[in-house]
């Protein structure tokens, strides 16, 4: 370690900052590695979160190497994006707050402290005080790039799991060899149309079918984005050689499209999802039968 003689100067404060966090790399890592934020993360091995931490450093070095210790968008922090992104999703994994992933990162700022003050103690209080409060900064840098990094990752979780739960709650089900249906409850929008729309034209294909219902009985209203989309949808089904049949259409709908000026001419609409299966199956030429007081009768 290089010696600064007593109330000696110090050269620029972020370059100074650079060559501590390079000189004291190891040590960093190695306090690091006992932190609760990379021992609690990296658990198969201290030597995996002692590397960790290496890398960790590098990325502050390279960003004070480039004096934009204030700048969350600096090229250094690049690298390890992805790292603190997945230990900030670790740790919200384990039933952490983002308050106290915040907390766990602030963490980090002593120990690199005590080192820079150890290793700067020849230093003029002004040179120390000036590379300290530097140091701090570029922490406070890191800390935001990781909640920053945390938080984008959370998002798009979300956007995931909403995906995966619109697709969930539109399911196609197979009511006849060459009819499926969709059966939609709850409220449609747009991106809730587009997932029925895939869905369903998936299902046209891979169960080779002839007729697909789309039954609305358990939605409330729809605006007229999501009628348009749902003619599209009976347009494409047509357009994959399968005949679309809307059934359920509430009073309310019925008059929202009549209003919006929609042309429902060329679509076939049935009251129920009964009557939707029953004239796809006389359209397939299946025969169907009631069950009569007397015995079994063909209707």
């Amino acid at each position: 370690m290089p010696e600064h003689e007593a109330g000696g100067t110090l050269g620029t404060p972020t370059l100074e900052v650079r060559d501590f966090l390079l000189r004291r790399r190891e040590q960093i890592a190695q306090r690091w590695a006992d932190e609760p934020l990379f021992r609690t993360v990296f658990t198969v091995s201290r030597d995996e979160a002692v590397e960790a931490g290496k890398a960790v450093v590098d990325a502050l070095a390279q960003v004070a190497d480039a004096q934009r210790v204030e700048d969350p968008d600096a090229a250094g922090f690049t690298g390890v994006r992805e790292q603190l992104a997945r230990m900030g999703a670790a740790r919200s994994r384990a039933g952490l707050s983002t308050t106290q992933v915040s907390s766990e990162l602030a963490a980090l700022w002593p120990p690199v402290e005590n080192l820079l003050v150890a290793d700067l103690e020849q230093a003029s209080p002004e040179g120390l005080r000036e590379c300290s409060t530097t140091l701090s900064v570029l922490m406070g840098t890191l800390r935001l790039v990781a909640m920053q990094t945390a938080l984008s990752e959370g998002q798009a979780l979300i956007d995931r799991q909403r995906l995966q739960l619109l697709e969930v709650a539109t399911p196609v089900i197979k009511l006849w060899d060459g009819i499926v249906a969709v059966p939609l409850i709850g409220t449609l929008d747009s991106a809730r149309s587009q997932v029925v729309m895939e869905t369903l034209l998936n299902a046209v294909v891979d169960q080779h079918a002839r007729f697909a219902i789309l039954d609305i009985t358990g939605v409330p209203t729809v605006d007229s984005l999501v009628a348009q989309h749902l003619m599209k949808t009976v347009a494409a089904a047509r357009l994959m050689g399968a005949e679309c049949v809307v059934s359920g259409i509430r009073p309310a709908i019925a008059q929202t499209i009549v209003h919006l000026g929609l042309d429902l001419g060329t679509v076939k609409t049935r009251a129920s999802l009964a009557d939707a299966l029953g004239y796809c199956l006389h359209e397939l030429g299946a025969n169907i039968v009631n069950a009569a007081p007397d015995g079994v009768g063909r209707r």
